[in-house]
């Protein structure tokens, strides 16, 4: 029944109406799955027994008529969504047995469309990262290798275990956050699809914040039409939320196959980067010729502030970290490292409990918001991310309906080959993403090819505020025009 495994999330749910099989078989043939992929770490925690309760409840509703949008469809949570009952550690020591008594808006509303959970799902600590290694559950490896090698390679971060499980068939969607570029990277590296939602379109309520003003959930999927149907579960108003838009969500799977003729797509100049490798560049070019193809016009644009946009996210992320983190203090809740005193209490289990990258930006963060160096830092870094934002407003106001740019500076590369001696190298892979997240604005990463070593190189789409439908039909597009991205043979069984 592997084959099961294979199909793609509308295809299970086209099934499981028509009764081909039921949800407990199908969410079967993914536990054996998972089993059967231990050595790829996507898991954190795995959840048989509550997937199969699940599935035997959307198996009994779909058996009387009375089926849900997502009934039966086996998923995997990012261990950064607070699941009730369900141990959630955000990857970090520190959070060691914290088990949520409430569930997160985005799950909540998952599993009310009927959705099945198969467990938690691996990621940087505190998504903090973009090769999923500073994990305290150790790094994911990527279900792709290079042709002719067997080098483990990273899935990409921080959703790396969201993007590595969707590759892998371990899943038929996962959730993922998206603070620099989180959704869009890993799933650029591991062939799959991803969208990081404006700002505001998914309630954050009940998931580990990281920096509140950039964080977004959003879905991993094996395609465009998956992610869409699964985004239109996730998405939605949360009173929870202040920061969540009361605005209705379209019906994103509609959209998926909509003509793009007449569209404008901008090429933002800013983002041809000095020393760009030649198949990224190739790549982009022939995204160019898939959307003139499609009938899309296409226009220079220019964004002026990119190049100062990756110095201000780490700015402005590692400052709100600083202060969301503030309250991991080993008193209410997960681990406690005792001390003669409080203050040492504190110190001792904030030593122990968070990770070398946590602390890293911890100690970055609260820099920049110090006495002295707030106004040349923090204030400085906020008025830059102003500018960001007009740029894409006046790009859109100037007619661009969509942007297209690259995903990624690269394709995969292997474990441990990247910021080990410097950590600006690794940030460097955020290059192309960043600047969506200080804008708040919707992205999209689509596979659209392969490099040389034959792993996957993805095209990204940035759309206007709350405008998902037509990155939808235009990342579409790509798909149906890109060479099959086909899943890596499986190595791991």
């Amino acid at each position: 029944m592997t084959e099961l495994t294979d199909l793609t999330l509308a295809d299970a749910r086209d099934a499981l109406a028509r009764k081909k099989f039921s949800a407990v078989e199908l969410t079967e043939a993914h536990i054996r799955a998972i089993e059967q992929a231990k050595v790829l770490n996507a898991f954190i925690l795995e959840t048989p027994e509550k997937a199969r309760a699940m599935a035997a409840q959307s198996d009994e509703r779909i058996a009387r008529g009375a089926a849900r949008p997502l009934d039966g469809i086996p998923l995997g949570i990012k261990d950064l969504y607070c699941t009730e009952g369900v141990a959630t550690t955000a990857a970090s020591r520190i959070l060691e047995g914290f088990v949520p008594p409430y569930e997160s808006t985005v799950t909540a509303n998952l599993w009310r469309d009927g959705a099945v959970m198969l467990g938690k799902l691996n990621l940087d600590e505190f998504a903090m990262g973009s090769s999923n290694e500073t994990s305290f559950y150790g790094p994911v490896i990527s279900p792709w290798r290079r042709a002719g090698a067997e080098t483990p390679l990273v899935p990409g971060g921080s959703s790396g275990g969201s993007a590595a499980a969707v590759a892998a068939g371990l899943c038929f969607g996962a959730t993922a956050t998206d603070t620099g570029g989180s959704i869009r990277q890993p799933a650029a590296f591991t062939g799959t699809v991803g969208i990081k939602p404006t700002y505001g379109r998914c309630s954050r309520w009940g998931i580990v914040a990281f920096a509140s003003s950039l964080d977004q959930a959003g879905p991993i999927a094996r395609n465009v039409r998956d992610a869409a149907i699964l985004l239109r579960s996730m998405a939605g108003h949360d009173p929870k939320d202040t920061t969540s838009v009361d605005a209705p969500v379209p019906d994103y799977e509609a959209s998926v196959g909509r003509s793009i003729k007449g569209l404008r797509i901008g090429i933002p100049k800013e983002y041809r980067i000095d020393g760009m490798p030649a198949e990224i560049e190739a790549l982009w070019q022939q995204g160019i010729e898939w959307m003139k193809a499609a009938g899309a016009t296409i226009a220079e644009i220019s964004l002026p502030h990119t190049r100062y946009a990756l110095p201000a996210y780490y700015i402005v992320a590692p400052a709100e970290a600083s202060s969301n983190l503030a309250r991991y203090d080993g008193v209410r809740y997960g681990l406690r490292v005792p001390g003669k005193d409080m203050v040492e209490l504190y110190e001792n289990t904030r030593a122990a409990g968070f990770g070398k990258e946590v602390r890293r930006r911890i100690l970055i963060g609260t820099y920049v918001l110090s006495a002295g160096y707030y106004d040349a830092y923090y204030v400085r870094a906020q008025k830059i991310r102003t500018l960001i934002k007009r740029d894409f407003e006046t790009a859109f106001a100037d007619g661009v309906d969509a942007i297209l740019t690259p995903a990624t500076p690269s394709a995969a590369f292997g474990l441990g080959e990247k910021g080990s001696a410097d950590p600006v190298e690794m940030y460097l892979n955020d290059i192309f993403t960043v600047t969506v997240n200080m804008a708040g604005l919707p992205g999209i990463a689509v596979p659209a090819g392969t490099s040389a070593e034959g792993l996957p190189l993805g095209l990204q789409l940035i759309g206007r505020a709350f405008d998902e439908e037509t990155l939808f039909a235009v990342a579409h597009v790509i798909e149906q025009s890109a060479p099959k991205v086909a899943l890596p043979p499986r190595w791991w069984v």
